[in-house]
């Protein structure tokens, strides 16, 4: 399953409401390290659809929640459960790292 494409006005019922957890990428075109995430955060939708909804939200056109979620720095991720930050990374991250997190979160769900 493709990424979600978040926005400002679908966040609260794609990402908040959302009943299982959801790995959010906080990206821009612009950035370098956030293209170099884009394939990984790819297979990870693939890899964990069903189990965990994999999102994508360009800062540049959402300021609102951008700035709403305090992004400083991206690529950021941030995973969401029950409504709520519960994990959350900064710059290039291994699929791998992030995958150990995600499974952690879903053991927990």
């Amino acid at each position: 399953m493709p990424e979600t494409i978040l926005n400002d006005s679908n966040f609260e019922k794609e990402v908040l409401e959302s009943k299982i957890p959801v790995l959010v990428d906080f990206w821009a075109s612009w950035c370098g390290p956030c293209q170099m995430m884009s394939p990984i955060i790819s297979e990870l939708a693939e890899e964990y659809n069903g189990k965990t909804k994999v999102a994508k939200l360009n800062v540049e056109e959402n300021p609102t929640t951008a700035t709403q979620y305090g992004i400083m720095s991206i690529p950021n991720i941030k995973i969401f459960k029950d409504g709520k930050v519960v994990d959350e990374f900064i710059g290039v991250q291994s699929k791998e790292a992030i995958k150990e997190h995600l499974d952690k979160i879903i053991t927990k769900h």
